[in-house]
Order: C-alpha cells, then sequence, then structure tokens
C-alpha cells in the first residue's frame, strides 16, 4: 500500500470517526444521563456505582455496535428502506429535542418519577439497573439507534473505503462508551460542581443540538428522496 493510499485511509477513517462521533455524543448527552444516573443510584454504595457505570458503558457500546455493524441488514431484512428509516430516525430525534427545549424541569421532574418506580422494581440489586433503565432507554434509547443504524447504512461500497469506514464509526461508539462510562463514574462529582442554573443551560443546549441533528436527517433523507424521485 502506498503512502497516498494511507493517507486515503487515514482520511476516510477520520472523517467517518468526527461524524459519528458528534452525531451519536449529541443524542445520547452523557451529561444529561449522568444527572440520571446519579439520582437513580445515590442510595447505592461507591463501589456499586462504579460497577453499574461500567456495565452501563459495555451495554451502551455493546447496542451501538449491533445497531453499527447489523441495523442495515435487519431493515432489509423486513423490507424497510433505509429513507424510511432516516425519515422515521430523524422525526424521532427532531421531536426529543423540541420536547426537551420547551418543557425543561418538567422534563426533568417527568424523569424523576420514571426512575423512583424503576428504582422500587429494582428491589435492592443495584445490578438489575444497569441495562433497564438505565442503558435502554435512558441512555441509548430509541434515537441512538435510529441514529446508528443511518450511520451503518450509509456505508460507502467494499471498494471505496468500507473497512475504514466501520473503523471510524466503531472507534467512534467506543469513545462515546468510554464518555459515558466516565460520566457515569463521576456522576455525583458532576451533579454536586454544576448548580441548577448551569444543569439548566446544559439540558437546554443537548436539546437544541439534538433537535439540529434531527432536522438534518430528515433534511439529507427528504432531499435525498425528492432526487430519487426526479430520477424516476
Amino acid at each position: 500500500m502506498t503512502g497516498a493510499d494511507l493517507l486515503g485511509v487515514a482520511a476516510t477513517v477520520n472523517n467517518a470517526f468526527l461524524f459519528a462521533f458528534s452525531s451519536l455524543f449529541s443524542i445520547i448527552n452523557p451529561v444529561g444521563g449522568a444527572l440520571i444516573f446519579d439520582g437513580l443510584t445515590r442510595r447505592f454504595g461507591h463501589a456499586d456505582r462504579t460497577r453499574i457505570a461500567a456495565w452501563v458503558g459495555i451495554y451502551s457500546l455493546l447496542i451501538m455496535f449491533g445497531a453499527l455493524w447489523t441495523g442495515a441488514y435487519v431493515l432489509s431484512f423486513f423490507g424497510v428502506s433505509l429513507d424510511a428509516l432516516r425519515i422515521a430516525g430523524g422525526l424521532v430525534v427532531a421531536t426529543s429535542g423540541w420536547r426537551l427545549l420547551t418543557s425543561g424541569d418538567k422534563h426533568a421532574d417527568r424523569k424523576s418519577r420514571e426512575e423512583q418506580v424503576a428504582e422500587e422494581d429494582a428491589e435492592g440489586d443495584p445490578m438489575q439497573l444497569a441495562f433497564f433503565p438505565l442503558t435502554l432507554p435512558f441512555t441509548t434509547g430509541p434515537g441512538t439507534i435510529a441514529v446508528a443504524i443511518t450511520l451503518g447504512a450509509v456505508r460507502p461500497p467494499v471498494h471505496f473505503g468500507l473497512a475504514p469506514f466501520f473503523i471510524g464509526v466503531s472507534l467512534a461508539a467506543v469513545a462515546n462508551a468510554a464518555i459515558i462510562w466516565i460520566a457515569y463514574r463521576f456522576a455525583d462529582r458532576v451533579t454536586g460542581l454544576i448548580g441548577a442554573t448551569a444543569r439548566l443551560v446544559v439540558v437546554r443546549l443537548s436539546a437544541f443540538l439534538l433537535m439540529a441533528i434531527g432536522v438534518q436527517i430528515l433534511v439529507t433523507a427528504i432531499g435525498d428522496l425528492v432526487m430519487k424521485w426526479r430520477v424516476v
């Protein structure tokens, strides 16, 4: 492999990583998830909280890997087109961001009630919370899965950088899982450092970014669909 080929591979990996990382990070919102994590695991000891954070990171990584690597094939098996997925995923992401942007603290209060119910269902075993509800749906929910499937579905052909593309998006998933683990591992410090005003600002900014990503997915999907209709 020549130097030019290596540079091309590195560029493909870098571009795929940056696009996938920003898309996944914005919808996962690990800072907001850390606030939920802290409230849901506050009654457990430090060692249990550390183990839960590690398993949430692992479960989140597995969900993202599954959606990135096999999501497109599952869609093909059920006869769902990529355009339909992108439009549906864009709607889910945009409406989720809009609800969070307009509801503010009311949304957080509703989440707190859901967390209380989940906490009662755990029956004292902290590890029961690791997958449900902390991983799914609070951390890597339907929006994250839709974005990950969309990212995997827009992969290039085999002879035009398929392997570098999947290396880039996989590294992005690993990086997001690591950030989830770190944010949840130190969730008590995060909530202690930021006050009520800073928390509201973080929630608003994250909601706006989330809505923007959803709109971008919608615009791109609809634009591509219109181009296909014109060709036909």
